[in-house]
């Protein structure tokens, strides 16, 4: 029999403005002390040195993580033109510089390749796997390795500034899955001068807003206080993105054990995927079906 968790059985969203030079895991793990939570996990990594929107889910709220991880996000970061790094970033060493400075008006017209759907090959230094092992674990062990591009959804990609010809601070709004590093180098070398991301910054995720979130030294100084809690979200926050189903008083009963029931009519088409509330909370995630929502997730209340 496996030990018991200890801690509070607390559910919702807290949104951190995280500081340079911490891994989101560190930020997850300072959370979950602070609120002597039980469970808690974010949604959408960040790398250590940005900073920005971190959504930490808590109790309940991690069975939304999904919905967050998968919405679109912002970010606003700073590229340094003229130099290609091993890590994409300021972190790592210089591996070819170049001279040359695009103009402003060169920068827009190349921007404009890397909207909608485009394929991307996330950096060397970075979190995904292969054979089993972390890329990044491998490049600093000098081992060549070949990633495979993925597909990424990108929004909007916009130059907001030039503050010097050495630097451009863009704009972006995709979807899941987006490495800035990688649109920074990719970028460089579609203009033929090198570049990588000197500061990144996540603006918002989902319905979450940096300008919103809580620092680390307000979540320290407020640490397993009473006052912590009014910074938690709901984790109906999490589902934003679904459409909303008003369950029956024997609906709401029946999808608390695991099994379809009945919701209020509404315009959501068959299949579709929707939650499901009852006097305001949410009930259960699951596929909409004549009438009834079929559960693949149940929120225990």
């Amino acid at each position: 029999m496996g030990r018991k968790r200890k801690g509070r059985d607390i559910s919702g969203w807290l949104v951190v403005d995280k500081p340079a030079g911490l891994t989101s895991t560190a930020v997850v793990n300072k959370v979950r002390w602070a609120f002597d939570a039980k469970k808690a996990g974010h949604a959408g990594t960040l790398d250590p040195e940005a900073t920005g929107v971190l959504a930490v889910a808590l109790g309940e709220a991690t069975k939304t993580v999904p919905y967050i991880t998968d919405a679109l996000k912002a970010y606003t970061f700073t590229v340094r033109l003229g130099q290609a790094t091993n890590t994409d970033d300021a972190e790592g060493e210089v591996i070819a510089e170049s001279s040359d400075r695009p103009s402003d008006e060169a920068i827009k017209d190349a921007l404009l390749p890397f909207l909608g759907e485009i394929q991307q090959v996330p950096p060397k230094f970075s979190a995904v796997k292969v054979d089993g092992q972390r890329a990044y674990k491998l490049a600093r062990d000098g081992e060549e390795i070949e990633l495979a591009a993925r597909p990424l959804w990108v929004e909007e990609l916009i130059l907001v500034d030039r503050p010097d010809p050495d630097h451009v601070v863009l704009e972006m709004t995709c979807g899941k899955g987006g490495y800035v590093r990688s649109i920074a180098r990719d970028l460089g070398e579609a203009l033929g001068c090198h570049a990588h991301v000197k500061c990144l910054r996540r603006i918002w995720s989902g319905p979450f807003d940096a300008e919103d979130g809580i620092s680390l030294e307000t979540l320290d100084d407020l640490a397993k206080s009473p006052e912590l809690d009014t910074y938690l979200r709901p984790l109906e926050e999490g589902l934003a993105d679904l459409p909303e189903l008003t369950c029956t008083p024997e609906g709401a009963s029946k999808l608390r054990n695991g099994n379809p029931g009945m919701v209020l009519a509404s315009d959501v088409e068959y299949g579709e995927e929707a939650w499901a509330s009852y006097e305001g909370k949410a009930v259960a995630v699951g596929q909409y079906k004549s009438g009834q929502l079929h559960p693949n997730r149940v929120f225990v209340g």
